[in-house]
């Protein structure tokens, strides 16, 4: 019998519907790990920054926390040691935390996109992509997409230099910094939301959608909620579509499996993800409900 027992968790902000405890937990009980996966929401815990609730994770005995918005990139100046492939893609997603204390860190984006978009979509070999985002999500998926096939992939970000930055560290070849996303959805075949707009809490749509066709497909990574206005607009463009759900499941199965030495059933985890992710949307719809009728 299993008798480990983890602790792990998340840090960033605006995470109180993240789906990744239920993602964990189910996989814990599947390998007979008895399990905790805890929030530990910026928004919630004012004061609090992310060197100190990872110094808390540390002391508290946790086996790993994942990071997430807006801390991916200001994690790795605070780790023991962070993975060649999170240093290269210059963002940090998974932290492991050993029997001593030591924390190294791991991006598990770059792959958790690339799994996600090729049960979507497939490969991209040749193509043009727009990708909307350079911050720590976009990193990751401009290397994602580089695995993919994509030819060039130009970034644009509402700040110039974290653009520049990763164009950059991609190299003239394969990325160039885009100004005028628009035109550029003129010769794109597809474009990635890599921002955090269009989350709960942060609505609307960075996506210039009077540009987008039949011929695109979009992709977002983010998942809460399932359908935001992006992939709405998308669907109604005729352009094929790619949620964050994907990349949501993907990244959790190499986290747990960092966290714990276990590869967990990515069929499991898919079921889990969509049966959580429906008892989302059915609260959110009764909160909203309730809203209306006060």
């Amino acid at each position: 019998m299993n008798t480990q027992r983890k602790l792990v968790g998340l840090i960033g902000a605006n995470i109180a519907k993240s789906l990744s405890p239920a993602l964990h937990e189910d996989a814990f009980a599947a390998a007979g790990i008895q399990g905790h996966y805890h929030l530990m929401d910026l928004d919630q815990l004012p004061g609090r920054r992310l060197e100190d609730l990872l110094l808390a994770a540390r002391m508290s005995g946790f086996a790993g926390v994942n990071v997430t918005y807006p801390c991916k990139e200001a994690v790795l100046a605070l780790l023991d040691e962070v993975s060649a492939e999170a240093r290269l893609v210059g963002a940090v997603n998974t932290v492991t935390i050993d029997r001593h204390g030591r924390t190294k860190g791991y991006n598990t984006d770059r792959v958790g996109f690339r799994r996600g978009f090729e049960e979507a979509i497939g490969r991209i070999d040749g193509e043009t992509v727009l990708l909307i985002g350079a911050g720590g999500a976009g990193r990751a998926v401009a290397f994602a997409l580089l695995d993919l096939g994509a030819a060039c992939v130009l970034v644009h970000d509402t700040d110039p230099g974290r653009a520049l930055g990763l164009a950059s560290h991609l190299g003239p070849n394969r990325c160039r910094i885009e100004v005028d996303p628009a035109g550029a959805l003129g010769t794109a075949a597809g474009v990635v939301n890599a921002t955090p707009v269009g989350m709960l809490g942060l609505p609307g749509n960075p996506v210039p959608m009077q540009a987008v066709g039949r011929r695109h497909w979009v992709a977002e990574v983010i998942y809460t909620p399932l359908e935001t206005e992006l992939i709405k607009a998308a669907r109604t463009k005729g352009a094929r579509v790619v949620g964050g759900a994907g990349m949501c499941v993907h990244q959790a199965a190499e986290a747990f499996r960092l966290f714990t030495g276990v590869a967990p059933d990515i069929a499991r985890m898919h079921r889990t993800f969509s049966a959580a992710a429906a008892v989302r949307e059915r609260a959110l719809i009764c909160a909203d409900g309730a809203q209306t009728e006060a």
